[in-house]
């Protein structure tokens, strides 16, 4: 005879044990009424080393994207200005051919595909941070062998090294600067300036000394040009063991030092920028990030700078804040840049740069992510950039949702604030920093208002790249004012926002069909994952629960109606 309680017992027994193994939810709690400071966004700075690409039509329609981001002003910085060839890009190539000589030494400058970079960031409303640098070819002190084969030999030729003379190199500079001034007048006035690019290493083929006697001569002949031009520097790696000693010697110097083309005291400095960066590794068959290398730079940066009583209220620039250092590298260890942990992981470090800055008080003003696209390679080829062949990647959505905080990308944000976001998931920073994520996950949550508007970026991230359980949350919103308020969400993660699961799908296609490629541009937009939809407001609160998957980001954004 069977009994009947038995099968009720083992379906409450199997209740009871999922309950138990089901992981807590998470509580957000934004106080929306508990204002923590203006609202600045850090995450609108782009580069890449490959200047040409940016006149493609890819290139134009990828500044098209970066413009629509948020009303803040997108900046993009590049390598190779001065470089000497025919304008053909490759990767961690690009030249202008701007500087030339004629057999009897005479300078002959030609602007033709300086004009063609410029017109295009101009075009999409993007304001140049102009790199001055690398060493044309007439110029160079060691001029041969001069273009590189990358990823074949050394990429460090004769581009890296100091001019051979001084008065010429001014001289470039001065025209080039007076050009761009002629050609886009006023606005100019908002461009960033800088000189060369990470001098510490091989990049530049001289001293410390040489590179700071440099840096006199250029700056002032930008500032000959543009009076009230912003330059800054050094742009050096890390910050590091290595790098600290050329940072801290930049530092003095134009504080203290000599200034080679004034013979003044000083030399101007507008901004500090250096570059901090991750490093993922390949291990059990899958990547494994490091964002916590990438925030110790980040913080040995902002050390050194608030050392210094006349520098530690310069805004930093974070020249190229990346999960590593090589976009152009290929390889199994930066297999993540293809999918959503890209993206998160962009999310979570520029968040705990916010966290850093207040920490040591210093003003960060930008984290360029050095991410754009490069021309004649397959789809999804590993490579860092933003979009493949004119297709989106999830990291570009990232982009979205970050351009949505404060009101955007619509809105008018100069009256946004942060506000007060606690999340019983977010990992202590000192914790992130040191140890990076490799036990619990972080989720982690921050928060803006701006008028009715009240925003949640939320991520939950991990280093390791593997399976694991979603997080279920619980997010509570208070000092809201009204009965109701309407709500809506945007997601990127596995299965949102997403067009490389869909690229793998149709059989990972090198070069996909029309058809495809219209089909994966479609998914590689940001899918509103929520629609608009009204929430109940109870002594001043709205309550909402959702599902964040691993290696995932959402915008919530809540209106009072």
């Amino acid at each position: 005879m069977r009994n009947s309680a038995f099968p009720a017992l083992i379906l409450f027994l199997t209740f009871t044990l999922t309950a138990q193994n089901a992981p807590a939810p998470i509580s957000i709690q934004v106080h929306s009424a508990q204002p923590t400071g203006p609202y600045t966004p850090i995450w609108n700075y782009f580069g890449a080393d490959e200047p040409n690409y940016i006149y493609a039509p890819n290139g134009k329609k990828l500044l098209g994207e970066l413009d629509a981001l948020s009303p803040v002003p997108v900046y993009f910085r590049t390598h190779n200005l001065f470089t000497t060839g025919n304008g053909e890009g490759s990767l961690k190539w690009g030249s202008t051919n701007v500087y030339t000589e004629k057999p009897d030494g005479t300078p002959v400058l030609d602007f033709t595909i300086t004009d063609r970079i410029f017109d295009a960031l101009i075009a999409a409303h993007v304001r140049p941070l102009v790199e001055i640098g690398f060493m044309p070819e007439a110029l160079s002190t060691h001029p041969e062998p001069y273009r590189h084969t990358f990823p074949k030999g050394d990429i460090f030729t004769g581009w890296s090294y100091p001019p051979k003379n001084e008065a010429k190199w001014s001289n470039l500079v001065l025209a080039y600067a007076t050009h761009l001034r002629d050609r886009y007048g006023s606005q100019t006035a908002d461009w960033l300036w800088e000189v060369w690019n990470e001098p510490d290493i091989p990049y530049w083929h001289g001293t410390p000394e040489e590179y700071d006697r440099l840096y006199d001569l250029t700056s002032a002949a930008i500032l000959k040009a543009l009076p009230n031009a912003k330059v800054g520097g050094p742009e050096v790696t890390g910050v590091s063991d290595h790098s600290e000693p050329f940072l801290r010697q930049f530092l003095e110097h134009c504080a203290h030092g000599k200034n080679e083309a004034t013979g003044q005291t000083g030399a101007p400095l507008d901004f500090i920028s250096y570059h901090p960066k991750g490093k993922p590794k390949f291990e059990n068959g899958r990547v494994v990030m490091s964002v916590g290398t990438q925030l110790r730079a980040v913080e040995r940066g902002m050390q050194v700078i608030s050392s210094y009583p006349e520098w530690k209220h310069t805004p930093i620039i974070l020249g190229e804040s990346d999960p590593e250092g090589c976009a152009a590298c290929q390889g199994s260890q930066n297999g993540y840049r293809d999918g959503p942990l890209y993206g998160v992981s962009v999310a979570a470090a520029i968040m705990r740069t916010y966290e850093l800055a207040r920490q040591y008080g210093v003003a960060v003003q930008g984290a360029v992510t050095w991410a754009f696209e490069f021309e004649d390679q397959p789809a999804f080829a590993g490579f860092r950039e933003l979009a493949t062949n004119g297709i989106d990647k999830p990291v570009l959505n990232v982009f979205r949702m970050l351009g949505m905080l404060g009101g955007g990308p619509k809105g008018d944000i100069s009256r946004a604030t942060w506000v007060n976001a606690e999340s019983s998931g977010a990992l202590p920073l000192a914790r992130v920093v040191a140890n990076s994520v490799t036990g619990e996950p972080d989720v982690n949550a921050v928060a803006t208002r701006n008028g009715p508007e009240v925003d949640v970026l939320v991520w939950n991230y991990h280093d390791a790249d593997v399976a694991a359980e979603p997080a279920p949350i619980e997010l509570s919103v208070d000092g809201l004012r009204g009965k109701s308020v309407t709500a809506l969400e945007f997601r990127m993660d596995a299965t949102h926002s997403n067009a490389y699961r869909i690229w793998q799908q149709m059989g990972s296609p090198a070069h996909p069909s029309d058809q495809q490629k219209q089909q994966l541009e479609q998914a590689g937009g940001l899918e509103q994952t929520i629609s608009a939809h009204s929430i109940p407001v109870q002594a001043g609160q709205a309550r909402i629960q959702l599902v964040l998957p691993r290696q995932g980001v959402t915008l919530i954004s809540v209106h009072e109606e």
